[in-house]
């Protein structure tokens, strides 16, 4: 063995301390091993084939590791025990499985005597995985495509697993479900066991034509996670309703190329490409003609991300979150598990000081010692093994730091935070300009002349008429004062949305909008929860009452699908946009409207338009911008210009958006004041625009896959209290991309949530006033609630018979409101 000792190798002129090669051992490596192991303060590793080496990282550099002799032939696979105290370390060869005690072997090498390890099994053949159990009774080998089941004190096979088809590659034990084991194999598929029972759980399908090489257990959100030898990840749910259901895929090459391009702009935005990293120079800029490397998955471990942020105060974001190692033969790879994206990516080749290029073997140790993490790997072409020492907060903030910064140097807030400024585009305000006619008392009003009008029939004054032979009967047909039906109703004041309550996932009622099969367009509540709008595909807009027994209104008079509805703040009015470039203003006691937006402004239809600042303005998008208009409405008639509308509206400035043809989302908030538009196109960026300032502040690209067909902004309501933070919480969805929930401060996605089908057709999603529940639409004939903090649904609402399109929630109860393809409301409670 020849091992070079304090061989610390730095990489680049400013990453320098990002990782350095703590140790490098040279050996014969056994062809076989397919197997090293990281806990705590220790590695184990294979010399010379057959000897097994533990390294105590603790100590001294120079300190010689601990060497046991107890294998004949090549040592394949090595694993650590779950506990500290004793430290096991278990090592297997084709002939024979032995576990070792650490301090006992120490021991007797200071008393000059030979350890030795207990023999578990033999015979085993080919041994390509071991792993402890949670009280390290039992060990779980991996031979061929069984599994054995061993005693740890003493050589007995406890019980033999078998259904696998191919080699089985990892095997990890369930730590909350008792007797649980779960395996995957060459056979592309994984396996979930009662190991004292030896009966098989579930079997999953064929996953991928790879073969699975890794697995790894999240106790905390109770998911498994296995990769394959093409850099695809599959993440599944454990929990006992979920039936083992896929939550996520990840494609690491996509994620990998997608985070290359995000530090590239941004390091172009900033004016930094000169300086840019080492990573990034060998990466983005690819040569034509340049071979791409697979990323086999050898690797998934957890990792303990809070040592990113021990001196800030974003500590609380960092324990909200669940982050995980990947190691592949390029390199590491840190994932987000909460938004599923790549966080940092550590490549061996871009670090000259590294002596392996590429990794054959990977293992890394979960908790970080001075935040640093060690990692131990094996070359893929030559004798070595290294061990790594990786700064993880350098990492990070060498990659992440610029794409935060990038056009957000002043966290941005949904809640208005400074007064208006003098020329801010939203001093315009046609209500205040308005002069009302004011009543002088004690002056006699003067009438002015007025058209002469001639009647063909005269009402006759009834002398013709035959005499009334009832001189008095009194009136039996009392009717109570009934309230207006334009007069809205008001909820108690001090009543508040029950935030502790169960999602609405029982059906309560379901009615059709039309006689014959409608698109829904857009739904929406009023902001008392009384009235729930609708804009349906045959050019009307209805209110139902909120329990959806009776249609309070009809509107008609467009000429196109209305594509969105909004309701004003105080309830009076209804805003539609259609097809045929117009946008209305209804009123709710009348059935005509009281503003009518033609033709002649709009060059192309209106995609989306609702009130804005709390009823100040209206917010709509046309092609690839957006109008902010002032307006003043007067619902009153003359009767001889009948055919003239008294409400007026100017348009204050239009807004483009950048790079883009067409803005496919918009989204503000009404309830209070906001100078926060948030804008989507179809170039797949977002956009946040600041009107007090009356510019773009920052730009997210590449939000989803496809171009975003709905932004929806945490709200909350009048009814429900939710802490200030919580109003800068958005979210996206496209088609075929799941939802993505996002911060405004950080602009960062925090969270993603994935399992509803929208591979056809756009569903839109909306969020409960308690900001607990996200409820969406699905092509598949259901719905789907997610809880905030889970990636995967909670429940599923069925028995629809078409596409779920629409979903609304009521801003005053726990109600829940659903809109399908063919015409159909259903109204959901807890």
């Amino acid at each position: 063995m020849e091992s070079e000792g304090d061989s610390c190798s730095w990489a680049g002129s400013e990453d320098h301390e990002v990782v350095c090669e703590k140790r490098l051992f040279k050996s014969r490596l056994p062809e076989c091993l397919a197997q090293v192991a990281c806990s705590h303060q220790h590695c184990a590793f294979p010399l010379n084939r057959n000897e097994l080496c533990v390294w105590n990282t603790a100590g001294s550099p120079a300190a010689q590791p601990l060497r046991l002799l107890g294998h004949q032939h090549s040592i394949s696979a090595l694993s650590f025990g779950s506990k500290i105290n004793p430290l096991l370390v278990c090592s297997a060869s084709r002939e024979r499985v032995v576990v070792w005690n650490l301090d006992e072997c120490t021991q007797k090498l200071k008393e000059g005597l030979t350890p030795q390890g207990i023999i578990i099994g033999t015979l085993l053949r080919l041994v390509l995985h071991v792993r402890f159990s949670p009280d390290d009774q039992q060990v779980a080998v991996c031979a061929g495509s069984r599994i054995y089941m061993l005693s740890a004190k003493n050589e007995a096979i406890l019980v033999e697993l078998n259904g696998h088809l191919a080699p089985v590659t990892a095997a990890e034990f369930c730590t909350w479900e008792k007797n649980m084991l779960i395996s995957v194999s060459e056979d592309r598929s994984f396996k979930v066991w009662d190991y004292s029972t030896g009966l098989l759980m579930y079997q999953s399908g064929v996953l991928t034509g790879f073969p699975l090489l890794s697995l790894l257990i999240d106790e905390e959100k109770r998911q498994i996670i296995t990769g394959c030898a093409e850099g695809q990840l599959w993440i599944f749910s454990l929990i006992s309703d979920h039936n083992y259901r896929c939550v996520a895929r990840i494609d690491l090459k996509k994620e990998q190329e997608k985070l290359y391009n995000k530090i590239w702009k941004s390091e172009e935005e900033l004016g930094e490409r000169q300086n840019a990293s080492e990573l990034c120079k060998t990466n983005s800029m690819k040569p034509k003609g340049s071979v791409e490397t697979s990323l086999p998955v050898l690797l998934i471990e957890h990792c303990d991300y809070s040592v990113c942020f021990h001196n800030g105060g974003n500590m609380s974001c960092a324990l909200n979150r669940s982050y995980f190692w990947i190691g592949t033969s390029a390199g590491l790879l840190l994932i987000n598990l909460a938004n599923l994206e790549l966080e940092a990516f550590l490549c061996y080749k871009d670090y000259s000081g590294l002596s392996i290029r590429f990794a054959r073997l990977c293992s890394l140790m979960k908790k970080a010692v001075n935040g640093k993490v060690l990692c131990l790997i094996t070359s893929i072409f030559e004798d070595m093994i290294a061990v790594l020492e990786v700064n993880l907060a350098l990492l990070v903030t060498s990659q992440q730091s610029g794409i935060l910064k990038s056009g957000n140097e002043e966290s941005l807030s949904v809640i208005a935070r400074c007064p208006l400024l003098p020329r801010s585009p939203l001093c315009t305000n046609l209500n205040k300009n308005k002069k009302h006619p004011s009543k002088t008392h004690g002056v006699k009003s003067t009438v002015k002349d007025q058209p002469l009008v001639f009647h063909n029939k005269i009402r006759s004054s009834g002398y013709t008429a035959a005499p009334q032979m009832t001189m008095f009967s009194p009136n039996t047909n009392l009717k109570k004062n009934n309230v207006s039906k334009c007069k809205t109703s008001f909820k108690c004041a001090n009543q508040e949305y029950p935030v502790e309550s169960s999602p609405p996932i029982y059906h309560e009622a379901e009615i059709s909008v039309s006689c014959k099969p409608t698109r829904i367009c857009c739904i929406q509540y009023s902001g008392d929860g009384n009235y729930l709008a609708c804009g349906l595909a045959n050019k009307t807009v209805l209110i139902f009452n909120s329990d959806l027994t009776n249609t309070h209104h009809v509107f008609g008079g467009h000429d196109g699908a209305v594509n969105s509805v909004g309701w004003s703040h105080d309830k009076k009015w209804i805003v539609s946009a259609s097809d045929d470039r117009t946008v209305r203003v209804w009123s709710v006691c009348k059935n005509e409207p009281a503003l009518i937006l033609g033709k002649e402004m709009f060059h192309r239809a209106v995609g989306f338009a609702q009130f804005y600042f709390m009823d100040t303005f209206i917010l709509l998008c046309c092609g690839a911008e957006f109008h902010l208009l002032s307006f003043h409405l007067d619902a009153t008639k003359d009767d001889l210009r009948r055919y003239k509308q008294k409400s007026i509206c100017r348009l204050v400035q239009k807004f483009p958006m950048a790079s883009t043809t067409e803005i496919t989302s918009l989204s503000a908030v009404n309830d209070f004041y906001s100078y926060i538009v948030l804008t989507a196109g179809s170039n797949r960026a977002l956009e946040v625009f600041d009107l007090n300032a009356g510019c773009s502040t920052a730009v997210i690209p590449e939000v989803h896959t496809r171009a975003v067909h709905q932004i929806c902004q945490n709200k909350g309501s009048a009814f429900s209290t939710q802490k200030p933070e919580a109003y800068n919480l958005f979210m996206t969805t496209a088609v075929g991309d799941g939802i993505k929930l996002w911060d405004l401060r950080t602009l960062k996605c925090e969270r993603r949530f994935e399992g509803h089908g929208s591979r056809s057709y756009p569903c839109g999603i909306a969020v409960s006033p308690c900001g607990k529940f996200i409820a969406s639409g699905s092509d598949d004939k259901c719905a789907y609630i997610y809880e905030m903090h889970s990636n995967t649904f909670s429940y599923k609402l069925g028995g629809y018979t078409e596409s779920v399109i629409n979903v609304a929630f009521s801003p005053f109860s726990p109600q829940l409101a659903t809109a399908t393809l063919d015409g159909k409301l259903r109204l959901f409670l807890p």
